[in-house]
């Protein structure tokens, strides 16, 4: 603008140009160009959509997968259910200890076969050092076959239901008179030990241990509506423990469960125990059982059917299809020590 024509424009119009060009300046920015709220909205858009894109395109991509179609293998993840409960310090107020560890225990062929330095009741002896008593019977199961006795089902009167009530009464009579049908030579030997030799009183840890033989007998699960049915599985194991928790609160009770086992099928074949229903369950079923009724009476129950002897390792423990060699029974006893008296367990360890 010329000279001239600068005088001739009024000085107020001058200044308005001036301040209009400091604020288009202002918004165009150094290159000219002009800033607006809406670029950031747009920039923000196109950011959060390639994102997705991003994120849509790894998903369907996926990860490479370790899968080996041809790799086969026996062996399964179990967990062991070991529900350890000791016992409640009111149970043995006023109750003298003689300082000797005592234990009982109660079963069938798990303890009654291969008595001797390989048996299982010895091996619990050796590893703890304590005064341990074997009142097993051969052949016996839990649950009575028969609610009265009679001479053909002659082994109710062994059954663990039987001999709980038995010692918790001091009452022997029926296990006496089924003596006269017996043709072990250990039970009468036996019975003279429960009855004669082991003061209850004196008796620290009772440990309670039937292999499948329930099972495999066919013997009632359980009855929903009497849950001391001596008839049925549950109802026998109930009725025997809180018989024994009665008259001798002070005894600390642990149940060992089953192991593994197969069952005869009618061709004398083996069928696996855990995948064969004989008509209440299958062997899972009464372990289950089992567990349930521990918990209800407040007693330790040791899971062998998982812990110790199982579907993948049996070929190692067993003899036959129920029935445990002496690894098996060493087995055994180092699951019951490690478990109910652990200090003995490490106390051998450093010996």
């Amino acid at each position: 603008m010329s000279e001239k024509k600068r005088h001739e424009i009024p000085d107020t119009e001058l200044a308005y140009e001036e301040d209009n060009a400091e604020e288009n300046a202002e918004k165009t920015g150094r290159g000219g160009f002009r800033f607006s709220i809406h670029y950031l909205f747009l920039l923000a858009f196109v950011l959060i959509v390639g994102i997705i894109v991003f994120a849509l395109y790894r998903w369907n991509k996926g990860v490479p997968s370790d899968y080996d179609p041809n790799y086969h293998t026996t062996e399964f993840d179990v967990e062991v259910i070991d529900n350890i409960i000791p016992l409640a310090p009111d149970k043995r107020e006023g109750y003298v200890d003689d300082g000797v560890t005592t234990i009982l225990c109660l079963g069938d062929d798990p303890f009654s076969l291969n008595r001797g330095p390989g048996g299982l009741s010895e091996q619990i002896e050796a590893k703890t050092g304590a005064v341990v008593y074997n009142g097993a019977f051969t052949g016996t199961t839990v649950a009575r076959q028969n609610a009265d006795f009679a001479q053909w089902c002659y082994l109710d009167a062994f059954s663990f239901v039987n001999v709980a009530q038995s010692l918790a009464s001091g009452d022997f009579g029926l296990m006496k008179e089924a003596l006269a049908y017996s043709y072990d030579e250990a039970f009468p030997e036996t019975v003279e030990l429960l009855s004669e030799e082991v003061d209850m009183n004196k008796v620290d840890i009772l440990c309670i241990m039937y292999d499948g033989s329930d099972y495999v007998n066919k013997r009632a699960a359980y009855d929903p509506s009497d849950p001391y049915n001596p008839v049925a599985y549950t109802g026998a194991l109930r009725t025997g423990i809180e018989a024994i928790q009665n008259a001798y609160p002070h005894i600390r009770i642990a149940v060992l469960s089953h192991t593994f086992c197969h069952c005869l099928n009618d061709e004398g074949g083996y069928e696996n125990g855990d995948r064969t229903d004989l008509g209440n369950g299958t062997l899972s079923h009464y372990w289950q059982l089992e567990l349930d009724v521990t918990m209800d009476c407040s007693v330790s129950f040791i899971d062998n059917f998982y812990g110790s002897v199982n579907e993948d390792n049996y070929l190692d423990y067993m003899t036959d299809y129920i029935h445990f060699n002496d690894a098996g029974r060493e087995l055994l006893a180092e699951r019951f020590v490690e478990c109910i008296l652990p200090s003995s367990s490490a106390e051998a360890e450093s010996d």
